[in-house]
Parts: C-alpha cells; structure tokens; sequence
C-alpha cells in the first residue's frame, strides 16, 4: 500500500471559538493529501478536468479523535483504501505534532461527465492510472 505524508501547519483562522481545529477544514486537508498522492503516483487531477472528466466525493466519513490547535504541524497521511475501476475510496489519517491520531477518514469518489454528471468508467478512461492504483492499493 502506497501512503503519501503531506504536512500542514495549522494557521489561526482555522481554529474555532474553542480554539481547536474546525471540523470542516480537515476535509480540506484531506483534499491535499488526496492531490498530492495523485501527483506522487504521476498524475493529475488538473489534467482530467482538462479532459471534461470530474471526480465529485459520493460519500465521506470522518471520526475526530483529538484536537489540533493554532501552532501544530498536522502530518495528512492518504492512501487508496480500496479501488475497483469506477469508484475510489481514499483513506486518511490525520496526525498532530505528537505522532498520535487526531482524525481518521474516508471519501469515496466516482468520475462523471463535466457536462451531464455521468457516471464513467474510470478504468476504461484512464488505463495507466487504473493500474497504478491497483497496485498502489491496500490489500
């Protein structure tokens, strides 16, 4: 299994009334953490927007389990939870500066038309990457 570490220091405004991390904005880091394993693995999710082809999230799940504040390095750790050639689930943990889990999550995405949102084949569009990601899969 392939796993991509992307660090994130944890800037003011992304802290809430109680000083801790806003919940939403961990879905932002993960979208980094997702871009950067694309980009580790050799492609682009720039370059299939290029192609008229979108990757919509269908489906989320987050579980926080200790808090980030202002100050703290998060460390994004993503990998491909699972894979079958149209719909992807990305897995993330995401670390304080301690090393310990502070969130773990899921997305799963699927690819559509840019125009009509239909649903495609991601392996019949894209068969090099469908093998990189098969391989780079957990088992």
């Amino acid at each position: 299994m392939y796993v991509t570490k992307k660090e994130i220091e944890v800037r003011y405004a992304e802290t809430d009334q109680m000083g801790v991390v806003y919940h939403a904005n961990y879905l932002i880091w993960m979208e980094v953490g997702r871009t950067a394993l694309i980009q580790e693995l050799g492609f682009s999710y720039a370059d299939m927007e290029k192609d008229g082809i979108l990757s919509p999230v269908v489906d989320v799940n987050i579980r926080y389990v200790k808090p980030l504040r202002y100050g703290e390095t998060a460390v994004v750790h993503t990998w491909i939870e699972d894979y079958n050639g149209f719909k992807t689930v990305y897995g993330y943990e995401i670390l304080n500066s301690n090393g310990e889990i502070a969130v773990k999550g899921k997305t799963s995405h699927i690819c559509v038309d840019r125009d009509s949102f239909k649903p495609l084949q991601f392996r019949k569009l894209y068969p090099e990457w469908h093998k990189v990601y098969e391989k780079a899969k957990k088992n």
